[in-house]
């Protein structure tokens, strides 16, 4: 018991070490709040830079109600320790999360993000246990290709878990960037060969559209 009370207190330490440095991209969503707070019952956008830097989502998702609350270089560590503050607090009808990409890429294991995504989990199930969870599975870049094997593996164990928990659902991203020789699409990136460009957004944004019609009504 003391042991497993001091493994939670080291976890809790480091989610606090990484989690400060956005503490003022918090802030700036709690500003907007203040000056007009989402109705509840909509949709929740929560994750990494391909939420963030998503400029067009209202545009791409017209017709849905949604909130975005994306911030850069972001993990799911991140997320979870903001959860009351960008999460919960909205009372959304259904979240669609995307991280992983930024964990498995600072060294973390399959394992651990798989574990990381389940305390989120868990957090969803106890404070907002009406709300529908669709979890977009990591997607590929150039940048990141020699992560491929572990991104396959985390994908696996997340969708495994999607299919034996209700309310949580698992949407394969990843396959959509690759043609049909099994290739990677190599025109869908910014320069960085990390970040979607335009065509990418198109492709996310369809996917995500049909998944939105599906799962919120």
């Amino acid at each position: 018991m003391k042991k497993l009370i001091f493994v939670s207190f080291c976890l809790l330490l480091s989610y606090i070490s990484t989690a400060q440095k956005f503490i003022s991209e918090i802030q700036a969503f709690e500003k907007e709040d203040s000056i007009a707070m989402p109705k509840s019952n909509e949709i929740l956008l929560v994750g990494s830079s391909s939420f963030r830097i998503w400029k067009e989502f209202k545009e791409d998702l017209v017709g849905f109600p949604v909130t975005n609350r994306g911030f850069g270089g972001s993990q799911m560590s991140d997320v979870i320790f903001y959860f009351d503050r960008i999460v919960s607090k909205y009372q959304p009808k259904l979240i669609l999360v995307y991280e992983g990409d930024n964990d498995l890429n600072a060294g973390k294991s399959p394992e651990t993000v798989f574990n990381d995504y389940k305390i989120f989990t868990q957090l969803a199930k106890e404070k907002l246990p009406q709300t529908k969870v669709i979890f977009l599975s990591v997607r590929p870049s150039l940048a990141r290709i020699k992560l491929k094997n572990e991104q396959t593996a985390f994908n696996k164990s997340l969708k495994k878990y999607c299919k034996q928990n209700k309310r949580f659902y698992y949407i394969d991203i990843q396959k959509e960037f690759y043609l049909p020789n099994g290739e990677l699409m190599t025109d869908i990136f910014l320069d960085d060969k990390l970040h979607l460009n335009k065509k990418g957004y198109e492709i996310w944004t369809k996917t995500i559209r049909k998944v939105l019609k599906k799962h919120y009504q």
